[in-house]
């Protein structure tokens, strides 16, 4: 029996598991099963018309817990749209065999790197030839390794406290009704980035691979994750040519066409480019009219932009922590493309040295409602200081509309506490 074989019969052996929990709701002793519960009526966008449900109404036939990664992808791939659970418990690896197993075979990255040296190469066109060719072909190896599909009416939920997905990432695509919960998503490290001397004035290492991808996908719920870089953070990444050698991307996209999705309770941490709604300013034909998100209780640490930032969506951010401890920071909140973000009653710690007019970002010429946000602990008008600081940037108040799906809507000074203690993958009540 060979490798993939094996795997396979391991993975379809351990898939099926009877569950006797009662359902979200029902009478019992018992504490509800987290696997079975469902998005609360008026609980942000992806509660809107049907709700979110995810799997919740599983027969005992459609739930699933999984140990592996090669069992985690079989139970996404069993067929049918009937609701599923997939119960994730303890750790899975995605990468578990290291980048040497997607190399191309003749891929040598000393040679790329003598190859594409700028003192060879230049800054003028973008690499290609032999080399170029074989890391294409290994960082198509990883991504096909790597993406895991995630089928409507489905729940993929984290067991207990300590249940994580490393390096894999969550493909939420072309799909309805999913709910993410209680999982350590350490982001995917691109084994593989690619070399751009056009990017900037002194090229840029370019990576792929977000932990959680929701393209194209309405009602899903994601909540109660940590989303952060781990054993990996950019500060362990060497330098070549002089730039930093990115291994990462994103935590979080929410993109193409995507709509009616609830962000809550979740933990981003240690990151660059965290969260993007809306990939493109081109991409007006899929995206004008969706991508309506909320986020709420929300705890971004020491995270350096994008949380998020916000193309064509009507975005509603309320109640969430942000903390940034150092100048390393660029900005929390981008204004893009027709984006409409509603920004509420959150809560900014920052650290010495860093203005409170960083907190918003223009990238295009769109409204933007900021109200009730507080900075480290005082009422602030986030537009007039940005505005005050940043006038050749200034921003238009008014994003035109005001948010109704909300269940509660805590005072920002009890923001740092609740959320620090209550966010995050093990802290589900």
């Amino acid at each position: 029996m060979n490798r993939s074989t094996k795997l396979g019969a391991v993975a379809a052996a351990a898939l099926v598991l009877t569950v006797t929990a009662p359902a979200a709701g029902a009478h019992s002793g018992h504490r509800p099963d987290p696997a079975r519960a469902t998005l609360p009526a008026g609980d942000g966008w992806a509660s809107e018309g049907a709700g979110t449900t995810g799997g919740a109404a599983a027969d005992a036939s459609r739930v699933f817990t999984v140990t592996t990664w090669a069992e985690l992808r079989a139970a996404l791939s069993v067929p049918g749209t009937e609701p599923r659970i997939v119960k994730v418990a303890g750790t899975l690896d995605a990468v578990e065999a290291g980048c040497a197993a997607f190399e191309a075979p003749g891929y040598d990255f000393q040679r790329y790197l003598a190859d594409y040296d700028p003192a060879v190469w230049g800054y003028e066109n973008e690499v290609s030839g032999p080399q170029e060719e074989l890391r294409a072909a290994s960082a198509a190896a990883q991504g096909q390794a790597i993406k895991v599909k995630v089928p409507a009416n489905t729940t993929l939920v984290g067991v207990g406290r300590d249940a994580a997905i490393l390096g894999g990432s969550l493909q939420v695509t072309g799909v309805d009704n999913v709910v993410i919960r209680n999982l350590k998503l350490e982001s995917p490290l691109d084994c593989f980035p690619q070399w751009d001397p056009t990017d900037g004035a002194t090229g840029a290492w370019n990576s792929e691979y977000d932990s959680l991808v929701v393209y194209g996908s309405t009602h899903v719920w994601v909540d109660h994750n940590t989303f952060t870089d781990g054993r990996y953070p950019d500060s362990s990444l060497p330098e070549y040519y002089g730039e930093v050698y990115q291994q990462h991307d994103g935590e979080l996209d929410v993109v193409r066409g995507a709509d009616l999705v609830t962000v809550s309770w979740n933990v981003f941490t240690d990151h660059d480019k965290t969260l993007m709604i809306g990939n493109s300013d081109s991409a007006g034909a899929t995206d004008r009219g969706r991508l309506r998100v909320t986020l709420h209780h929300n705890l971004f640490d020491g995270v350096v932009e994008r949380a998020p930032r916000v193309r064509f969506g009507q975005v509603d951010a309320y109640n969430n922590h942000f903390v940034v401890p150092d100048a390393n920071y660029v900005y929390s909140l981008g204004i893009g493309q027709e984006s409409q973000l509603y920004a509420e009653k959150n809560a900014f710690t920052l650290g010495p040295g860093v203005p409170a007019g960083q907190i918003l970002k223009k990238w295009k010429d769109a409204p933007v409602t900021t109200t009730g946000n507080h900075v480290n602990g005082r009422p602030v008008d986030l537009l007039a200081v940005h505005n005050e600081q940043f006038p050749a940037e200034a921003l238009r108040g008014d994003a035109g509309w005001t948010p109704v799906l909300r269940t509660r809507v805590d005072h920002p000074r009890a923001v740092p506490a609740l959320v620090d203690h209550r966010a995050g993958a093990g802290r589900l009540r």
